[in-house]
């Protein structure tokens, strides 16, 4: 049995057979006239055109199906729900079709109401439908899945549950893939609990299954039953004592206890099974969690050594020497695995430039950017050449490349417009940002990044009353963006405009985002710009033991100053001054206070 049909059966599409079985003998509903015939010849054609279209064929013994006469009033059900289907009238086609398999109790016209019902989007429907099937074909394993998919979905659970055992029971050999599936099949549910309950009775009976102990460890987990996840994956592992993905899950589960005991158990694990793959990635990965670099390199040189042949592992090994600043174990890593012929290379030259940007070979993150020919990783590839060769003093070559990028859509019409914008921004020629953003916004009227750039693009070349026209829009588009409310509120402070209504913009921003330190930042100049010191130092200094940004800097030394402390600023300031020594806010500051 696979379960991945069970997980998508609510979207698959309307494909299957209607075929009426054919009465025989004379009756007093029976029909001979040439139009009755027609009809009767014109319904079974349709259905076998529909039964050759079929996903699947669903043969019966035709013993078992119900000699029911064709009889006038459900012929008329049929025509009538056909017609209604073809008019693309769901509704009625469904409820005709529920009549019918009602009527008829023909599981394939059971069948068939299912499939509209799912088509149409009817789940309650689906459900009835499919649990007729069910009786009129109890041995039918499609008709099972189909119910089971229902009541999985409807959140009904428990009357799934004999219909999930039936199915996992009737194919033996499918057994241990069915549980390993079972997770993922289950997991829109909400209720962890439930779905824990639920595979827990569907593994009691197979005790001697190790997949049985790992899908139940598995759904422990999820539902916070931490300590029998831990008992159930031991016994996979007791079961088959090589699984390598069981043992990898075990440490996982014993790193939430420990960090030393999962290590030790990674490190046992693999003296015993030295070959085994993802337990040492899984250990390579914690150790680095741990802050044990040194080991964590020891494991990923083995790895390189021993899985020259492995395009996946040779990611891998690249992805974690990344997080360890060992870019030259990334880059032969990455490159051996383009050399496997690693099916996404996009992603793997993308990651390579960012290692060569990062290491300052702007040549060959350059070349490599260019690799990256398709993929979601496409815009972002051309958007940071563009960047690299705005860099190079190419700044028209950089903005005519971003200008004939290809967008599918509005967001990355957006994207590029936002792209060209920073370009220009780094290059300081704030009067051109404002002009390609107004211009992204004739063509994307209302877009809400346009408006929130423009505005302040439009701060830099002092045009105030479109930065304050531009954010109110931004608040009424998007009552729920904290930095639009923040812009506003800092640009009456930092103007001396309105600070009750500034300041009331301000704590709006921080009541929808509590720990932004940028938020922090204005709350504490708002305060102290309407002369609140005390409050202003309290919050600028929260903001600052989050993040030590110039600008706050700047604005935590300027209260420091005034209160005297003039100490405290330079030390802020110098501190700030060797991270960013051309901020213009904090120089400004320091000339500022100190003519």
């Amino acid at each position: 049995m696979n379960l991945r049909i069970l997980a998508s059966l609510l979207i698959f599409g309307l494909t299957a057979c209607v075929q009426l079985p054919t009465h025989e003998g004379g009756g007093k509903n029976e029909k001979s006239s040439e139009t009755q015939e027609k009809a009767q010849s014109e319904i079974v054609e349709e259905a076998e055109i529909a039964d050759a279209d079929s996903d699947s064929d669903y043969a019966i013994d035709e013993s078992k199906l119900p000699r029911q006469e064709l009889t006038a009033a459900i012929l008329f059900d049929f025509l009538l729900g056909e017609t209604a289907l073809q008019r693309g009238n769901l509704d009625v086609a469904v409820s005709r079709y529920l009549k019918l398999a009602q009527t008829t109790r023909d599981p394939r016209i059971a069948r068939r109401a299912s499939e509209i019902a799912l088509h149409a989007r009817h789940p309650f429907a689906a459900e009835r439908a499919a649990d007729m099937w069910v009786e009129y074909d109890p041995d039918s394993l499609d008709a099972r899945q189909t119910l089971a998919a229902m009541l999985v979905n409807l959140g009904r659970l428990d009357a799934a549950f004999p219909h999930l055992e039936k199915l996992i029971a009737a194919e033996p050999e499918n057994t241990a893939s069915a549980f390993m599936q079972l997770n993922q099949m289950l997991s829109r549910n909400p209720n962890k609990g439930e779905i824990f309950r639920l595979i827990q009775k569907l593994a009691a009976a197979y005790p001697k299954l190790p997949e049985a102990h790992f899908a139940v460890s598995q759904a422990a987990w999820f539902s916070g039953e931490y300590e029998i996840a831990e008992a159930e994956m031991n016994s996979a592992l007791s079961l088959r004592p090589e699984w390598e993905l069981a043992a990898a899950q075990l440490g996982r589960i014993l790193q939430r206890r420990s960090g030393v005991q999962a290590i030790d158990f990674y490190r046992a694990y693999l003296d015993k099974y030295p070959d085994s793959i993802e337990v040492r990635i899984a250990y390579g990965k914690l150790l680095i969690e741990q802050g044990e670099k040194d080991y964590a390199g020891e494991q990923l040189r083995l790895l390189f050594e021993k899985n020259q042949k492995d395009a996946e592992v040779m990611v891998a090994i690249g992805l974690m020497a990344t997080e360890l600043y060992d870019f030259d174990l990334t880059e032969k890593s990455l490159k051996r695995a383009l050399e496997l012929e690693y099916p996404d290379a996009s992603a793997i030259h993308f990651h390579l430039a960012r290692v060569y940007e990062e290491t300052q070979q702007t040549d060959l993150a350059m070349a490599s950017y260019r690799q990256v020919k398709r993929g979601g990783r496409f815009l972002p590839a051309q958007i940071r050449y563009a960047d690299l060769l705005a860099q190079r003093g190419q700044l028209e070559d950089a903005r005519q490349l971003i200008q004939q990028l290809p967008a599918a859509n509005d967001q990355q019409k957006a994207h590029l417009v936002l792209a060209e914008a920073q370009i220009l921004r780094r290059a300081g020629s704030y009067q051109e940002v404002f002009e390609v953003l107004d211009q992204g916004l004739e063509n994307l009227p209302d877009y809400p990044e346009l408006l929130y750039d423009r505005a302040l693009a439009a701060d830099r070349i002092g045009r105030f009353e479109v930065l304050e026209k531009d954010l109110r829009r931004l608040i009424e588009l998007r009552p729920d963006n904290p930095h639009a409310y923040n812009a506003l509120g800092y640009s009456y402070a930092e103007r001396g405009l309105r600070l009750s209504e500034a300041l009331k913009l301000i704590k709006k921003a921080v009541e929808l985002s509590p720990d932004d330190p940028y938020i922090m930042d204005s709350l504490g100049w708002v305060y102290y710009r309407m002369g609140n010191l005390t409050e202003g130092l309290n919050y600028l200094n929260r903001a600052f033991a989050i993040s030590q940004d110039s600008e706050i800097a700047a604005h935590l030394g300027e209260v420091l100053w005034v209160q005297g402390a003039q100490e405290d600023a330079e030390n802020i300031w110098r501190s700030a001054l060797e991270r960013d020594p051309d901020n213009e806010i904090l120089l400004e500051t320091i000339r500022r206070l100190k003519e």
